[in-house]
């Protein structure tokens, strides 16, 4: 209650001296403001403020001869500035002692004015002096925000001074408000201006998150992003570097090169994908990733005048970046959704043709000619490993030099995949050769893309895709390539087996020649298109007293002999058969009977010369000519089948003509 009537006591007196500046003529909202008890640790600049422009205003007021100074209710001494040094020191003692545990701090906590004689001053320093003290309080809420005290000569203080100091005490308080009032409105309007700003940024930022995310493509993404920020901060230099595969026509859109200079800044905020900046030269500098839920994708770099940028400026632009990462992220994915449906139909539809042929030489070679118009490319090779020869062996390419063509294992590329089992992308064969390849070499190639194909854990083969330009396959191609080769791999097995139980079916265990059914298949397609052809039908002479005198494991031998000499004495268009136990038969396109007796009298010379233990062998041939009637397979081995019997009844060891 007393501090309340003090209070409104000071204000009447307060607008007393100042009349034109009355509380009641101050805003309501501004009177209802004050300081409180914890702006007081705060308030130490705005009271030395105070005071020095008040000594200003007063300046010539005659104050008997002394010194006055102000005091912050934490003891803290603010002298005047011009304040000489042995009255400063003065102060302090004064400050120390009367201030401190004495009649001096009984004043201040009792809110009362003081007025202390010398002689009632205890320290030597301050017994020459008399001292006057005038609290200041706030003006709505009482509370002690400062002393105003002056040393006076001794016995020249009195009451007059004392209301005199009383009155410069109210008109210190009065410039403490009017700073107060001052810094309050003042914070006040820069708050509204900030708020008002954040809202301006807040819409801006929601306009531009509205147009990014209406575009699902990634060029519009990224130009958006350019082009906001070009309208935002004119003057300022915007470069945005992407660590994905992404060439982009955008020349402000590059691609982010650690190994570059100058990249430091971006290297650091796309590793830790966090806000980096720096100041060099007058210029500020901030590195943004650009960061989706799934990663981060690049760094957008601003470069600024230093003064362009504020803290709301980096947060603002942090959201933007965030944002824009965010929708770059959707594209992307959009995107890639797109490839991958594209790519899931081009496996099918790849898949589909490769499985609806089973024959190897055919299925690589569509194969061939799908990699190389998937890919865009200009050459493309697939190998085949063949795990007896330890060799890779082209099956298919369109480079007629390479067609058939067989490599050591450890050759190239391909044997660098069949040690890594890993796919290759290499951007320039001319700058980095790592090994030797004659595809890129014959064809001058700079670009290449190969993979292995892979089946049960084993490197079966291979396959390899040549550019002639450098840089041209990205790492989607590589990608892609990984799972195609699976299918190609898996369809060059299939063909393999195919074309291997095809041999077993057609091909006789023992001698390795075709099966007989199989010749008769050959003979009876040949007749639908050739003019004319032979049957030679060979036997072993006494077969039967062979394998009862050397055992049937000498029989089979002897098979084996006389199956080799018939293989290397036809041409590879000749088709050579077990016919049946011991006998052979061999079918001739297009040959007459004057160079089927030929062939047949080289078989059975050879025969005779070359079998251990020795044996014979005895001949009946048959043919058919087109202007002939029509002769059906069964008559044409009738007819050498009776050749043949003639032959055994003529002595055996002898050709017949049937």
């Amino acid at each position: 209650m007393v501090t309340k009537k003090k209070s409104q006591q000071s204000d009447v007196l307060e607008d007393q001296l100042n009349p034109s500046r009355t509380r009641q003529q101050l805003p309501r909202w501004l009177r209802k403001q004050d300081l409180s008890e914890a702006d007081l640790p705060y308030i130490h600049p705005m009271l030395s403020e105070c005071f020095t422009e008040w000594l200003e205003e007063v300046d010539g007021f005659p104050w008997l001869g002394g010194q006055i100074a102000l005091l912050h209710p934490d003891g803290t001494f603010i002298p005047a500035e011009d304040l000489e040094p042995s009255a400063e020191e003065l102060f302090r003692v004064w400050a120390d002692n009367e201030a401190g545990p004495s009649a001096a701090s009984v004043s201040l906590e009792t809110y009362r004015m003081t007025l202390m004689r010398a002689e009632e001053h205890r320290h030597p320093q301050l017994r020459a002096f008399d001292s006057i003290a005038v609290p200041i309080f706030t003006r709505s809420t009482g509370i002690l925000c400062s002393v105003v005290a002056c040393l006076l000569p001794a016995g020249a203080a009195n009451a007059g001074d004392l209301k005199l100091l009383q009155a410069a005490a109210l008109h210190i308080r009065s410039g403490i408000y009017r700073h107060f009032e001052n810094l309050f409105v003042g914070g006040m309007l820069r708050e509204r201006k900030l708020s008002l700003k954040e809202e301006s940024r807040r819409d801006i930022l929601f306009d531009v998150m509205r147009r990014l995310n209406a575009h699902i493509d990634v060029e519009h993404v990224l130009s958006e992003v350019l082009d906001s920020l070009e309208h935002l901060y004119p003057v300022c230099k915007a470069d945005l570097f992407l660590s994905q595969d992404y060439n982009s026509p955008n020349e402000k859109v590059k691609p982010l090169a650690f190994h570059l200079q100058d990249m430091d800044l971006c290297k650091t905020a796309f590793l830790e994908g966090k806000i980096r900046e720096e100041r060099i030269g007058g210029r500020h500098r901030l590195a943004l990733p650009l960061a989706g839920k799934q990663g981060v994708y690049g760094v957008l770099r601003l470069d600024l005048p230093t003064d362009e940028f504020d803290e709301a400026d980096i947060s603002f632009l942090t959201m933007l970046a965030g944002s824009a990462g965010a929708a770059f992220e959707k594209a992307k994915l959009h995107e890639q959704s797109n490839v991958l449906v594209g790519e899931l139909r081009l496996i099918n539809e790849l898949t589909q043709r490769l499985n609806s042929s089973l024959k190897l030489a055919d299925t690589m070679q569509f194969a061939s000619a799908e990699l190389l118009h998937i890919f865009n490319s200009d050459y493309c090779c697939i190998l085949q490993f063949d795990a007896v020869t330890q060799q890779f062996v082209v099956v298919s390419a369109n480079v007629a030099e390479m067609i058939g063509g067989t490599y050591e294992k450890d050759y190239g590329f391909c044997g660098v995949m069949l040690s890594t089992k890993e796919p290759i992308i290499l951007s320039d064969y001319c700058s980095a050769t790592p090994v030797t390849s004659q595809l890129m070499d014959a064809t001058q190639s700079r670009s290449l893309l190969a993979s292995p194909l892979v089946l049960n854990g084993e490197v079966i083969g291979s396959v390899l895709i040549a550019k002639r330009e450098a840089n041209h396959f990205s790492y989607d191609n590589y990608k892609l390539l990984q799972v195609l080769s699976a299918h190609l791999g898996l369809a060059m097995s299939n063909a393999t087996l195919h074309a291997a139980v095809r041999r077993m079916v057609i091909t006789d265990n023992l001698t390795g020649l075709y099966a007989r059914h199989y010749l008769n298949e050959r003979i009876g397609r040949r007749q639908e298109k050739d003019s004319s052809g032979a049957l030679i039908v060979v036997d072993i002479d006494h077969f039967k007293r062979i394998n009862d005198t050397y055992g049937h494991q000498v029989g089979d031998n002897i098979l084996l002999q006389v199956s080799e000499i018939i293989r290397t004495s036809i041409r590879d268009s000749d088709i050579a058969a077990r016919w049946g136990g011991e006998e052979l038969a061999i079918y001739l396109p297009l040959l007459g009977l004057e160079q089927t007796e030929r062939v047949a009298e080289r078989i059975r010379q050879r025969v005779e010369s070359e079998t251990n233990p020795q044996v014979t062998v005895s001949c009946g041939i048959s043919e058919w000519r087109h202007s002939d009637e029509r002769v059906s397979v069964e008559s044409l081995f009738y007819k050498a089948d009776m050749a043949l019997y003639d032959a055994k009844h003529q002595g055996r060891n002898c050709i017949v003509v049937g």
